[in-house]
This record gives structure tokens, C-alpha cells and sequence, in this order.
């Protein structure tokens, strides 16, 4: 079934009798050279299982399923699962499961999968619930590979910025700390049913094998990153003081000198090391 023919997608919502659905961001390609590459690129073996968020009607699902030795997906919309029932009939390899990524047990529905060997993530994400969804898969502790994911290409200049530039924020250096995002292609409009209002992007986010950095207090880090973005016009001397109001002025200077930056630096200027450094001398005042 040619799930990228435009007559195809529209015959099979009407016979299910469901509409496109804005509350969760239905956007369906209808390109197969981009469901193709997305498919190649968002994992480096085979025999690996692929977690996909989202399948909608199993156009990416069914080009995953023909290259990994399983497809476990998770499709909260429960009107598009007997549309998934005829679309992916043919693929034996396929867990389908009705189920919100943000509220499924993760941990427990993957520990097979995990078992057998290695998994990695895909998924063309709603773009209102994306660093949520993001988030949610980083901070699990799941070994995953790696997460490849479609978002709004402002969102993918944000993640895979540099430290510096001025797309640079928190989500970037909160996401750095768990592994190396990068940019692997950018999609049109026109290439969705319905198209979206924006371009988006095919970023991949390779995982940490080992944790290059450790913090003395993992949550005292996430809360510096916030706190020197919370106020971005300002320096990062007056961000921290805004963000730790337990501190003066003048020990968070001395932190930040201590540290070896300057005392009119600003956040964006640190990547994630530089903020692993300044979250553990914090940690020596509080």
C-alpha cells in the first residue's frame, strides 16, 4: 500500500471515518524519498529495535519495519489504530500499542526489547509537544542509541546550536549533557497532509555511551542552566543572582571569577562543561 499517495491517505480516513486531528498535530508525509531516509538514518543496525512515537497511519512504520528486526510503536490517537491494523498487516515485526509516550511506563514496556539487544528512537513529533516528548525519553535513563526526530526547524536550530551563537539556550546545553545532536536534513511544507505552516527538520540525537560529565548534583546543574537563561539580556552574574535568591550578589561573582570567566559574561557564552564546572562551585555555597 502506497501510504505517501495522497488519494491512499484520504481513501483510508474516510473509510475509517476520522479526520486529521490539530490536537495532536497530524501532519502525515507524503514524500517516500524523505519517510525513506528518515528510515535509513535514524539507526545504525539492523538487528536494533525501533521505538516510534506517533506512527499515525504507518508510513514511517512501515519503511522501519522493512529495514530493523522490530518496530515497537506507540500511537495515542485510538482512531488510528485500526487504521495501523490494515496498513501494517503484512509486518509480523510490529508491536502496536495505544498508548501516550508521556505516560506509558517506558521502562517496563522496553525491558524486553532492551534485552535482546540495542534500541533507538523515531518518531515525527507534534510540533507543540516536542522537548516535552524530548525530555521525557533523555531523563527516563534509558540506554537508547539514539533519538532521531522530526521538529520545527527553529526548534532543530535550537538544539544543535553552538555554545555562543544565538540560538544557543538551555535546551541546548540541558540536551548536550546527555548526548551529540545534529542536523541531518530539512523537510518542506508541501511534503505533509495537511502541510504545516512551518519547514521542519530530521535531527538525530546520538546518546552518551559513557557520561562524559558528572555533576556533583544533577539537579543543582539543570537549575543553573535555568537559571543563567532566565534572564538572557542579562549577565550571568545577575541571572544566577535572580535564579539563587538565597545567594549575594557578591559570592555568585566570585563563583563566576573562580571559575575563570569573566565578570560581564553571559550564560549563552558556556557550554555544558563550562556549566557542570559552575553548578559544583554553586553547590560549595548553598
Amino acid at each position: 500500500m502506497d501510504l505517501c499517495n495522497e488519494r491512499t491517505v484520504k481513501r483510508l480516513m474516510e473509510a475509517h471515518g476520522i479526520s486529521f486531528r490539530k490536537k495532536y498535530g497530524q501532519n502525515f508525509l507524503i514524500d517516500a524519498s524523505v519517510v525513506e531516509e528518515i528510515a535509513d538514518l535514524c539507526c545504525d543496525d539492523n538487528t536494533s529495535t525501533i521505538l516510534e512515537i506517533g506512527p499515525g497511519i504507518g508510513t514511517l512504520t512501515q519503511e522501519l519495519c522493512k529495514r530493523y528486526r522490530k518496530v515497537i510503536a506507540l500511537e495515542i490517537d485510538s482512531g488510528l489504530i485500526p487504521v495501523l491494523h490494515e496498513t501494517m498487516a503484512a509486518y509480523d515485526n510490529l508491536t502496536l500499542y495505544n498508548e501516550d509516550v508521556m505516560r506509558v511506563n517506558l521502562p517496563a514496556l522496553l525491558a524486553p526489547a532492551f534485552s535482546a539487544g540495542s534500541v533507538s528512537v523515531c518518531a515525527n513529533l507534534p510540533y507543540y509537544i516536542t522537548t516535552p516528548i524530548l525530555m521525557t525519553l533523555l531523563e527516563s535513563g534509558l540506554p537508547f542509541d539514539s533519538i532521531t526526530v522530526m521538529v520545527q526547524r527553529e526548534v532543530a536550530d535550537r538544539i544543535c546550536a553552538k555554545a555562543g551563537g544565538k540560538d544557543y539556550g538551555a535546551i541546548t546545553a540541558v540536551i548536550a549533557y546527555y548526548g551529540k545532536a545534529s542536523t541531518l536534513f530539512s523537510v518542506s511544507p508541501d511534503r505533509f497532509l495537511p502541510p504545516p505552516q512551518v519547514t521542519s527538520t530530521v535531527i538525530r540525537i546520538d546518546r552518551h555511551k559513557e557520561k562524559p560529565y558528572r555533576p556533583q548534583d544533577e539537579l543543582l546543574l539543570f537549575r543553573t542552566i535555568s537559571a543563567a537563561f532566565g534572564q538572557r539580556r542579562k549577565t550571568l552574574c545577575n541571572a544566577l543572582t535572580a535564579g539563587f535568591p538565597s545567594l549575594d550578589k557578591e559570592s555568585i561573582a566570585a563563583v563566576i571569577a573562580d571559575c575563570g570567566f569573566s565578570a560581564d559574561v553571559r550564560g549563552e557564552r558556556l557550554d555544558i562543561a563550562d556549566f557542570v564546572r559552575l553548578s559544583d562551585a554553586i553547590g560549595k555555597i548553598l
